[in-house]
């Protein structure tokens, strides 16, 4: 019997927002699937240090973290994702290995194109409050 990993890791993600409230969507290269841009924080990296490189290694844009949104744990795999709203302030958008299109976001595209443990991290950024604290299996909310 293999045993599994009982380890936690920690991601973190920017949702960056434009002058219009609309949301930065990328389109990942490896499944598909419409994401705010976001990974593993390194070991030794402050935590909006990760969320600036994250940022800018998926698209381009140099961000400032403007607010912890939430804090996101998939109980299947042990990751827990910070989450933060981010404005750009440089850059320019470009498709690399990880990302292979962008689209500019409104609420109801949201919840379209982005699968529920995804699209409530980004909806919660979208909107001014109290960080949310959210469970997820990877697909939907617990």
């Amino acid at each position: 019997m293999v045993e599994l990993d009982r380890r936690h890791s920690v991601s973190v993600a920017g949702v960056v927002v434009d002058d219009s409230g609309r949301a930065l969507l990328t389109r990942r290269a490896d499944n598909g699937e419409w994401q705010a841009p976001g990974g593993v924080l390194e070991i030794g990296e402050t935590i909006t240090d990760g969320v600036r490189r994250e940022v800018q290694e998926e698209t381009g844009l140099i961000v400032e973290p403007l607010a912890l949104t939430g804090v996101y744990k998939n109980m299947t795999r042990g990751i827990v994702a910070l989450v933060f709203r981010c404005k750009a302030v440089g850059g320019q958008l470009a498709t690399n290995d990880e990302v292979t299109a962008f689209h500019w976001a409104s609420e109801p595209e949201i919840r379209d194109m982005v699968t529920e443990a995804f699209a409530i991290r980004i909806l919660d950024a979208l909107h001014e409050g109290t960080p949310a604290i959210r469970h997820h299996d990877g697909i939907s909310l617990m």
